[in-house]
């Protein structure tokens, strides 16, 4: 099979073997899919640092028919997340997306607007390099990610969280009015919007809690 190369964001890897890593990725064009990177953990990788998490990037595989999971050939890097992971609150707020991301997206179902979200939000917060984005941001990914994946409900929150929703469905996140953000603001609909994700994944996430504990 010829080899395919994809606009990709990293998700997740998994140790496999004794050098190898199972690489969950989204691509552009063809979804959430999954591959083997074979040498990967070795210290003279071929992959180098193309494989962290919410790198976005150029993924290099092949995928057979009928297999779930193919192989990374190579992995080239359009723009690291390394210099967002120098902030920890960052950090834990890109580890939250992925992991959402991961249960959310079912394998290989295009879903250009969700990869449009994640680049818009990295475009963000690259942009904005402190821990008072993250809160915004973890927001909006949230509001748009349960409406994009279909399962957005009615919101039962207060009328300034309600008000800050609206705006976030009708302006880019980088246009967003200036306001005082911190882990107090519209905490009611991001808590909310946590247990929509719950119940939809009918399983409880690791990050979240690392999330709500930060100040």
């Amino acid at each position: 099979m010829p080899v395919q190369v994809s606009e990709s964001i990293i998700l997740r890897t998994f140790p496999f073997g004794e050098a190898d890593l199972i690489v969950s990725f989204f691509t552009r064009d063809h979804g959430k899919m999954r591959g083997a990177a074979k040498r990967a953990r070795r210290p003279k990788s071929p992959f180098g640092a193309g494989l962290e998490r919410m790198c976005h990037t150029h993924v290099s595989y092949y995928q057979r028919e009928n297999r779930d999971l193919g192989s990374l050939d190579s992995c080239e890097i359009i723009r690291s997340s390394f210099l967002l992971r120098a902030s920890y609150e960052i950090g834990i707020g890109l580890d939250y997306m992925t992991e959402v991301s991961e249960e959310l997206l079912p394998p290989h179902e295009p879903n250009e607007k969700y990869f449009r979200l994640l680049l818009a939000l990295l475009d963000y917060l690259h942009e904005h390099r402190q821990p008072a984005a993250l809160w915004p941001a973890i927001l909006y990914f949230q509001l748009w990610a349960v409406r994009l994946c279909g399962f957005l409900p009615a919101l039962p929150v207060c009328e300034e969280s309600l008000n800050i929703a609206r705006e976030m469905f009708s302006k880019p996140v980088r246009e967003l009015e200036p306001r005082e953000w911190n882990k107090a603001a519209a905490a009611d609909l991001r808590q909310f919007l946590h247990r929509v994700i719950l119940d939809q994944i009918e399983r409880r996430l690791m990050t979240m809690p690392l999330l709500e504990a930060l100040e």
